[in-house]
């Protein structure tokens, strides 16, 4: 039998041929059984063959297989959270110097690299012009308030001096017209009025000696008291010699300039009559026309300087008070405009910082808003750099949290920053949403505002966590672990994938290398990684 396959095996290809030949001419099968016996013993060795190659060929894929896979322990070690990212240093604050002023810089007082305090003058610029526009509008205003006090002394009459109304002349719903007097006011009921007495020897008057005053056909005496004496003595009307004795008494509310008076101290009386001297009064005078109102005062009432009177009614009094007081807002707001004008002339530094720019300087001409920036103010105190962080990271951020600074331009630096907001205002793109964190580097070195820095704050760090490598875990928050006989006997590889098992864990907090696992594993079990390399081909 081993002879025959061995001489099917020889003769088959050469007799195929001339078979199949015959087949296509007599449409026959030749006679005999032994051509079908050496096909089927040609069938036989072709499918053995096949077995044989998908045999190896499955054998090569599973070693292949197992290789594709990284065995790797659980631990226990500790984590700490942390969110990359990266962005450009700023300094704490920035300032363009700018103007919205024409004209020529008289001064230019400070240098590049200067440093300079909040409110330092930096500019001063020609302010003649600036200078008239406001004293222009500042007499404009004295004289609208003028006008206005004018308005309303015309619809409100007032004291002009404090005192006690002396005379009134007008009731309640007189007409009156500019001009008419209201009242006279003295300034104190106090009336000083000078007497000539005989001469007698001087100890007889003195200065707080009692009087008592006669005053025109008044049947009562007034009291007085002696204020002042006379050293020198006068010739009277009667050739006689005389004193003359300043008395003073309180005006009972009747009194005026119009009266006469005597007086008698002790024995004495004086000669003739005096007038009455009041020590000052005023008349007010209605200042427009209309009719008396609210003119509650009487002789003898006290007075304050600037006190209302009365009312003088009339349409044309209270608009012309209206007109006057809108004349004053109007005068005043155009005086504070030039006012305010005037300090534009004048450029101080809006912030504290180091000069980093000065672009004009004293003798130049700016062009207002044309001129661009003057010179530029940074705020050196400390550094910032804001970093975008994705929706599925900005949980773990919060102000306060320590940051590791890196630059490309100083290599082998790392600089400490603190995370100081978190803002809530993200931007969305393609779905993906950022928030953006602001990072203050106080001890900056030699960094320097422009650089781009690389971030990576550091978040809560949890202690003797049982975890694996990011890279075990898959889709679904699953992992590979090696069920009874898939590892070789090393435990070094896999040797039978099809016995590798998925299980489900519960996942907690992660760092850029290993993720906590709260469930689903114990310390020391084994998880495979699969080693997307290898099985991409590379």
């Amino acid at each position: 039998m081993k002879n025959e396959l061995m001489e099917e095996r020889g003769t088959a290809p050469e007799e195929t041929a001339p078979q199949a030949e015959k087949k296509r001419k007599k449409w026959s099968l030749p006679k005999g059984k032994k051509p079908r016996r050496r096909r089927l013993i040609a069938g036989a060795a072709v499918i053995l063959a096949a077995a044989l190659i998908f045999s190896r060929l499955q054998q090569g894929d599973t070693a292949q297989a197992g290789a594709n896979y990284q065995p790797v322990s659980v631990i226990r070690q500790d984590i700490t959270v942390t969110v990359s990212g990266s962005g450009t240093l700023a300094p704490a604050d920035a300032y363009n110097v700018s103007t919205l002023i024409s004209g020529a810089i008289e001064e230019a007082p400070f240098e590049e690299d200067d440093l300079v305090e909040k409110g330092t003058l930096l500019y001063t610029l020609d302010s003649g012009d600036a200078q008239s526009s406001v004293q222009r509008a500042n007499i404009s205003a004295a004289q609208a308030r003028l006008s206005l006090e004018q308005a309303r002394e015309a619809l409100n009459p007032t004291a002009p001096i404090a005192g006690v109304i002396n005379e009134v002349f007008v009731h309640n719903g007189d007409s009156v017209t500019a001009g008419t007097a209201l009242a006279k006011i003295m300034t104190s009921r106090d009336l000083s009025i000078d007497f000539l007495f005989p001469y007698v020897a001087p100890s007889e008057f003195y200065v707080g000696q009692s009087a008592t005053v006669f005053v025109g056909d008044f049947v009562d005496s007034v009291p007085g008291t002696v204020e002042a004496v006379s050293d020198s003595t006068s010739v009277m009307s009667n050739g006689q010699e005389g004193s003359s004795v300043r008395v003073k008494i309180t005006n009972p509310g009747v009194l005026s300039d119009s009266f006469k008076a005597s007086a008698a101290i002790g024995s004495y009386s004086s000669y003739g009559q005096a007038t009455v001297s009041m020590a000052g009064t005023a008349t007010v005078y209605s200042a427009g026309s209309g009719t008396v109102t609210g003119f509650n005062k009487l002789a003898g009432s006290n007075v304050a300087k600037g006190e209302v009177l009365c009312t003088i009614e009339s349409e044309t009094n209270r608009a012309q008070a209206e007109n006057a007081r809108l004349s004053v807002a109007s005068a005043n707001l155009s005086a504070g405009s030039a006012a305010d004008n005037l300090d534009d002339y004048r450029i101080e530094s809006p912030i504290s910082g180091t000069v980093i720019e000065k672009k004009f300087k004293a003798g130049d001409k700016v062009d207002g808003a044309a001129s661009g920036t003057l010179a530029i103010i940074y705020d050196m105190s400390y550094l910032k750099v804001e970093m975008n962080v994705n929706e599925l990271d900005i949980g773990k951020v919060r102000a306060g949290q320590a940051v590791e600074i890196t630059a490309a331009a100083l290599m082998g630096q790392t600089f400490q920053g603190t995370v100081e907001r978190v803002s809530v205002n993200g931007t969305t793109t393609s779905g993906f949403t950022t928030y953006p964190v602001t990072i203050v580097v106080e001890d900056y070195g030699e960094l320097k505002p422009g650089m781009n820095v690389s971030a990576t704050i550091l978040g809560d760090t949890v202690e003797n966590a049982l975890c694996v490598p990011v890279g075990a875990v898959n889709r679904g928050n699953t992992v590979l672990v090696p069920g009874e006989g898939a590892m070789t006997e090393d435990g070094a590889a896999v040797a039978d994938p099809s016995k590798l098992e998925e299980r489900s864990v519960t996942l907690g907090r992660s760092d850029d290398a290993y993720i906590e696992i709260t469930s689903g594993l114990s310390e020391g079990e084994t998880v495979l990684i699969l080693d997307q390399t290898a099985v991409m081909g590379g």
